[in-house]
């Protein structure tokens, strides 16, 4: 039983950062395209859409993957505990909130699913019009701004998690160094992602 916990939370922690991790860079990045305008992003949006066996590598590479990794991670945060003695202040709270970063994003990657895989499905184009009429509801817009920002965080704290757990850093002042590594990932990709989403409600705002 032991054996296959370890196994189950080292699969959980792979899946988080390859392919999950990867694919949320790659989706933040096509979704930048809309900073340059609607047409930049429904060319970067075909592109993708095109690819050979698209279908079979969202399944494999993507929604399998992402199925386990929030089922176990669902089950982690509900019996998981601080550890005040191993960890600091700062690392219990990062690890307070990847728990509930990752049950919010059960509900939201829930609901971005249902409002853009299943609505091209049922008939709807995926284009700047779908995100700009999904963002344009004031809820929505401050929905998927959260969403963003959990999302972002949850990558990076959890790429400092991937590293401690799998042996990659190991002293206090590796794993320091690492934590202001994922600081800048989470600056980054966190402007990566607001900045596309405003440019959905604004074509023209640029910042």
């Amino acid at each position: 039983m032991a054996h296959r916990d370890f196994v189950s939370r080292r699969l959980h922690s792979f899946l988080g950062l390859v392919p999950i991790g990867l694919f949320l860079v790659v989706h933040l990045t096509v979704n930048y395209f809309a900073t340059r305008g609607p047409e930049s992003f429904n060319k970067a949006a075909n592109f993708m859409e095109s690819l050979p066996y698209l279908l079979f590598l969202e399944i494999v590479f993507i929604y399998l993957p992402i199925l386990f990794h929030a089922i176990y991670g669902v089950y982690i945060a509900f019996q998981a505990k601080t550890n005040v003695n191993r960890y600091g202040f700062f690392r219990n709270w990062m690890f307070f909130l990847q728990r509930w970063s990752g049950l919010f994003l059960v509900i939201f990657l829930a609901w971005h699913i249902w409002e853009t895989r299943i609505a091209m499905a049922l008939g709807t184009t995926l284009n700047y019009d779908m995100m700009a009429n999904i963002l344009a509801n004031k809820g929505m817009l401050v929905f998927y701004i959260i969403g963003i920002l959990a999302a972002v965080f949850h990558f990076s704290n959890g790429l400092w998690s991937f590293c401690v757990h799998w042996g990659i850093i190991v002293s206090p002042r590796a794993q320091r160094i690492t934590t202001y590594a994922t600081v800048v990932v989470f600056i980054l990709l966190a402007y990566v992602g607001i900045r596309a989403v405003f440019a959905f409600t604004n074509p023209g705002l640029a910042f």
